[in-house]
């Protein structure tokens, strides 16, 4: 009886109050539905671990994507041409994909790297010939904290497409770089009496500042002189501390100049 009375009740309504009701249900439905992907879409973050910044920007496309939602579905129920609807969208669209062509491929770039998660905040990476610290994940750019203490936005087109080495492992980061010293002695003789003094040196004053004591191998040699490897390790997020890389070329070297010179 009480669906009846229902149904007759909306049969006596005008039908512009009747879409004005069924609007409202609507709009409140696409609400709470917004709602639930959004806590879903939260705690989904977290369990995957995303950072704050890609769930904010995930949130935005959910967002955009109710809006186009709601707005589809208040012109169905008010019988508005749908071709007007569909027409502004085909310019907008074809406006922001003729004057921003890059920014939405590095929109689409963005999700593959977030995706995909070949580095996380903090890690310490190489991307094709750019290197450093992750500082933020965005959906168009990558930030790096560089060697040179600036705060380089790599597009995310550049960074799909270039070859990544993440030098961050088990919780810090293990940088490596090259030493070419001219020949004169042995290679054990630098080793001893040049590289491993001069480690010990460094390690003894910076210890502080490392989870371990650096590494040394052998590279090459050519005809110019022969180049070594030396790994050092930092903490990761610290890539600030760096910067300590050259004072232990610096070591190296002067202990070499003394070398060659007995």
């Amino acid at each position: 009886m009480a669906l009846e009375e229902l149904i007759s009740f909306f049969d006596q309504l005008h039908p512009e109050m009747l879409r004005l009701v069924i609007s409202l249900v609507v709009v409140v439905a696409i609400g709470i539905a917004y709602k639930i992907f959004s806590r879903s879409l939260s705690s989904v973050g977290k369990r995957l671990e995303f950072d704050p910044h890609v769930q904010n920007s995930l949130r935005l496309i959910l967002r955009v994507m109710t809006i186009v939602v709601v707005t589809t579905t208040l012109f169905t129920i008010y019988e508005l041409r749908t071709t007007w609807f569909l027409g502004g969208s085909a310019l907008v669209g074809a406006a922001l994909g003729f004057g921003s062509s890059q920014t939405i491929n590095n929109i689409v770039a963005g999700f593959y790297v977030i995706v995909s998660r070949p580095f996380k905040v903090k890690d310490y990476v190489k991307i094709g010939d750019v290197e450093g610290q992750v500082e933020e994940i965005s959906i168009n750019y990558t930030k790096l904290y560089t060697p040179s203490f600036n705060l380089l936005e790599v597009p995310n087109v550049q960074v799909m497409n270039s070859r990544i080495l993440n030098c961050t492992h088990e919780g810090f980061i293990k940088y490596t770089f090259s030493l070419s010293l001219p020949h004169g002695v042995s290679n054990e003789e630098i080793m001893r009496k040049c590289i491993e003094p001069a480690i010990e040196e460094f390690h003894e004053k910076h210890h502080d500042k490392q989870l371990r004591k650096p590494e040394c191998y052998f590279e090459t040699s050519t005809h110019l002189g022969r180049s070594f490897k030396i790994r050092i390790f930092i903490p990761k997020g610290e890539a600030r501390t760096l910067d300590l890389q050259p004072e232990l070329s610096d070591m190296i070297i002067k202990r070499w100049d003394v070398e060659r010179k007995k």
